[in-house]
């Protein structure tokens, strides 16, 4: 019997990048959005989710199984993936996020997991190692290899083969190479044991290959028509592949028997059942089990909805060979049988092409999709040993060789460019001008169907420019986040203007009064985004109860109604203004949705904040408080390590947020919830925030003395801006911007002070400067005096920037 839909499972939100079916009724699973789940089958064909396993915010790339043991009768789930520890989790009925152990000792992501005999562990990591584990410790460590290492089986207690990025396979001896096995013309990905043969290896070269023990090649199997990443045997030992072609293919004796497509765009991971069942994971997000078994398919409708998903993909026409529309035949090529299984031929169907695939099974051809241009080459290109869909050449020295610049489609562009400007020791100066680079060189460039992928950090949607129009140009001076999509869903037609610049005029700055926004958004992209994770919570058993509900979905729409009314360009008349039941509506979603979803809900309070502030007035406080906790600030101010990518975002969006709230008009002297604020800010562990972050913190101390200069604030809530402009000044050590933004700010404070007099500002002085504006008496204190002459000669001599100094001019000529 033909191999059919079985089961379907959906639960994961992003790439299941693992799958393990040790019995016919337990399915593993490992996913880029941080989970490893366990199913169980709840029918002949269908599995229900078990339990979540989550230790972390990280990708989670392997997944194993261990036996049973009396402390775990069902066994045991070892999971490995980006955090670079290989977690071991009882697998019972409870979601758990607090594993039995952890095994520690890998410097990079760790992307490969085998369980063999007597419970041996072997893992596989990006840090170019391979490591055994026995009873929980290390027992081996295996160096050998020159690229990071993608596959690994454990044959038995002392013997074990690893597979590379530099495409060698290595057997060893306990921690001793004894044999390497050459012959792939790529990264080497998978590998599977074959028994009283030897074993069988996959490839981005796309070919499989199997191989004696010995080293010789029995043969190679040739039908995949891009990169190869799993493998696993059937019970009969035919070969099951999987790969980037978004297929899993059948093997018996060298030949291809069957391929089945999958409605994504790569097949991650296969694996096999002792029923004989085929277990996949895709980049779609999921789990399907498909059976040669009748009693075991799923049913009609569901078997033929897969059908059509498949039929109405968008293939990249090198995925499918080289398109001459002109010479293509029509429909009534198909009227020909195939030669093969997994043959595909091209016709065309007025200007479509379509890619039909031989099924030798029914004997008929069977669509897989349509033809469109692809990304790049078509094909990934490695480079130190990962998968890119680009590598750059870029010159940046006459007669130097030219660096390589790696970037993924699926990647924000800011992160890319940090990425090549750190490794490449070259000023984050440049960060824009190589954003824009990439930009430009990838204009229009869109996977699929799917325009929600997840950020491979944060969860956040990837960052498109707008196909058709030049990229936008983001000032110098003001820093876009380079880590997410989530803060910075620009790019879009209907994008607001971003934050102007702090210029420096060429005659006197202090007071400076304009204030800065942080207005810059992607109004579709943040709703796509926000639907997405409320769907993915709706359909997780133990996270329902966080989705919204249905009155709660016709507030937010209509807050987003608003907002792309009024950041449309013209802007569009209002049909409705958020009020308090919009707040507090999105308020209770932040309080309950977990930090990793918890972002388009905080860009969204963002760009309320900016436009519609006056809605907030009787929510002060609770906005505040709930920024704070989602943000997760308290973990944030007595960390000692940096914070994950997830909680980076959420700071940098609160930030963000009290900058919008400092607008003006606000009355920085109603209530104590300005002190409240910098109670908490002062407390942030400054050397710890990225550049992002210290920038919106300087914006908000700017904004905070823009409006000081107009309107009365508390002496206290002065003096706690001051403490904390001091703060970043004695702090900051690389970013001008941070520097200029405090500065000014500093500036502004000081300029409401009459000096009497102030000959050197290096000069040691105990004097008590007095001022008097609108008509209250403010009093710079000695310490202040002090710490402000130690900060102006610090900053000055840390930084050549022009415009730092002319502050600083300006606020020793305002003591004069």
């Amino acid at each position: 019997m033909p191999y059919k839909l079985s089961a379907t499972l959906l639960s994961h939100s992003a790439d299941v990048r693992g799958v393990v079916s040790p019995t016919n009724n337990l399915v593993l699973s490992a996913s880029r959005d941080s989970t490893a789940i366990s199913w169980l089958r709840s029918s002949r064909s269908s599995f229900s989710p078990n339990s979540i396993l989550r230790s972390g915010s990280r990708f989670v790339n392997a997944v194993e199984y261990l036996p049973p043991t009396a402390d775990a009768p069902q066994g045991y789930a070892v999971v490995g993936g980006q955090d670079m520890v290989i977690n071991i989790f009882v697998l019972d009925s409870a979601n758990r996020e607090d594993p039995e152990c952890s095994l520690v000792g890998h410097t990079d992501n760790v992307c490969a997991l085998h369980v063999g005999p007597a419970g041996i562990i072997i893992s596989g990591s990006w840090d170019r190692t391979a490591k055994v584990w026995k009873n929980f410790a290390l027992q081996y460590d295996l160096k050998g290899h020159q690229q990071s290492v993608w596959a690994v089986l454990a044959l038995d207690d002392s013997h074990f083969l690893t597979a590379s990025a530099d495409k060698t396979i290595k057997l060893w001896m306990q921690n001793k190479v004894i044999r390497t096995y050459e012959g792939h013309r790529d990264a080497v990905r998978g590998l599977a044991l074959i028994p009283d043969l030897g074993f069988a290896s996959c490839s981005n070269d796309s070919e499989v290959r199997v191989w004696t023990m010995g080293g010789d090649l029995i043969y190679t199997l040739s039908g995949h028509t891009s990169f190869v990443y799993s493998l696993s045997v059937l019970p009969n030992g035919d070969l099951v592949s999987a790969g980037e072609d978004r297929s899993v293919r059948i093997w018996r004796d060298g030949e291809c028997v069957q391929v089945i497509i999958h409605p994504a765009i790569s097949v991650w991971s296969v694996s096999t059942m002792p029923n004989s069942d085929i277990v996949s994971g895709c980049s779609d997000g999921i789990v399907r089990v498909f059976s040669n078994s009748e009693d075991r398919w799923a049913t009609e409708a569901d078997r033929k909805a897969l059908e059509d998903q498949v039929s109405n993909q968008a293939l990249p026409s090198q995925q499918v060979g080289d398109v001459k529309k002109a010479d293509l035949p029509g429909s009534e090529a198909l009227a020909a049988p195939g030669k093969k299984a997994g043959e595909v031929k091209m016709v065309r169907i007025g200007d479509t092409v379509e890619a039909h695939q031989w099924d030798a099974v029914s004997s008929s051809w069977q669509k897989i999709g349509e033809v469109v241009d692809a990304v790049g080459s078509g094909r990934k290109q490695l480079f130190n040993g990962k998968e890119y869909d680009y590598v750059f050449d870029v010159d940046v020295q006459e007669g130097a060789p030219p660096l390589k610049l790696p970037y993924n489609v699926t990647e924000n562009p800011y992160t890319a460019a940090q990425r090549f400007l750190q490794q490449n020791d070259i000023s984050m100066n440049y960060i824009d001008e190589v954003a824009r680079f990439i930009e430009k060189n990838t204009a229009g460039v869109n996977l699929g169907s799917d325009n929600n992928y997840v950020d491979p950090f944060t969860g956040a949607s990837r960052y498109q420019p707008s196909t058709g129009q030049p990229p936008s140009t983001v000032p110098t001076s003001t820093y876009v986040d380079p880590y997410t999509g989530a803060s910075r869903y620009s790019g879009a037609s209907h994008a607001a203007s971003p934050p102007p610049t702090i210029q420096t005029p060429q005659t006197k700055i202090l007071p400076f009064k304009t204030l800065v926004t942080f207005k810059q958004s992607n109004i579709p992209a943040m709703r796509t985004k926000l639907y997405q994770f409320d769907n993915a919570l709706r359909n997780e058993i133990t996270t329902a109860t966080c989705a919204m509900y249905t009155e709660e979905q016709v507030l937010i729409e209509e807050v987003f109604t608003f907002l792309s009314q009024i950041t449309s360009n013209p802007a569009s008349p209002t049909s409705i203004t958020p009020s308090g039941p919009h707040i507090e509506v999105i308020l209770s979603i932040l309080n309950r949705w977990p930090a990793a979803q918890r972002f388009p809900v905080m860009d969204l309070v963002r760009l309320v904040v900016a436009y519609c502030a006056n809605a907030l007035s009787g929510n002060r406080k609770k906005l505040f408080d709930c920024l704070f906790n989602a943000s997760e600030w308290s973990s944030v101010v007595s960390r000692d390590s940096p914070m994950l990518k997830p909680q980076e975002t959420n700071v940098l969006l609160m930030l963000r947020t009290i900058t919008n709230y400092f607008q003006e008009g606000t009355l920085v002297n109603d209530g104590q919830w300005v002190q409240q604020i910098f109670d908490s800010l002062t407390q942030a562990p400054y050397q710890l925030l990225p550049k992002p972050q210290r920038v919106a913190l300087a914006s908000v101390l700017f904004n905070f003395s823009c409006i000081h200069l107009t309107t009365p604030a508390s002496i206290a809530a002065s003096d706690q801006c001051l403490s904390l402009i001091f703060k970043v000044l004695k702090l900051e050590g690389d970013d001008p911007e941070v520097a200029y933004r405090a500065a000014v700010a500093l500036g502004n404070i000081v300029s409401m002070f009459n000096f009497h007099v102030f000959d050197d500002y290096q000069s040691h002085s105990d004097k008590l400067y007095e001022a008097r504006d609108r008509g209250t008496a403010l009093n710079l204190k000695p310490a202040q005096v002090t710490e402000l002459r130690d900060v102006m000669g610090m900053i000055r001599s840390r930084f050549n920037d022009e415009r730092i100094s002319s502050i600083f001019q300006e606020i020793n000529s305002l003591a004069a």
